[in-house]
């Protein structure tokens, strides 16, 4: 981990399922989260993703990415263009500080229209207890 790595890119296919299913999860019961009609009466072509589902992907990315040891500490988060029905984000990531097992890491996430997300992540990686590595005391 050293910085200036870049992550792999993640795709992630954004759906009905998906935006309704955040929305839920995350106790947001905003009508433009989940009826097409009351988003569209309100100026907005169709039903939005929220802020809370973004920053959920944006962890996930950076866990998967970190593996299962990962930790975050902060994800400070900004959001852009409108993640609808039918588009893809693709996720991207670079490490711009890295400090022995933390580092920080700067998330950006794209969809059809432009910048969905921007931010950073800091994240770092716990060792396992000496108990549980080869040669370690059970």
């Amino acid at each position: 981990m050293r910085a200036g790595d870049e992550l792999p890119p993640l795709e992630i296919a954004i759906t009905r399922t998906l935006i309704v299913a955040g929305a839920i999860a995350s106790r947001d019961f905003q009508d433009v989260h989940h009826d097409a009609e009351l988003a569209r009466a309100k100026g907005s072509p169709d039903i939005f993703m929220n802020i809370l589902t973004t920053n959920g992907l944006v962890g996930r990315y950076v866990t998967d990415c970190f593996g299962p040891t990962a930790v975050l500490h902060r994800v400070a988060i900004r959001l852009g263009a409108p993640n609808y029905p039918g588009d893809t984000m693709v996720l991207t990531g670079r490490i711009e500080e890295a400090d022995g097992d933390t580092a920080v890491v700067r998330v950006l996430g794209a969809n059809g229209i432009g910048r969905h997300v921007s931010g950073t992540v800091t994240v770092s990686i716990l060792q396992p207890p000496p108990s549980s590595l080869p040669g370690g005391t059970p």
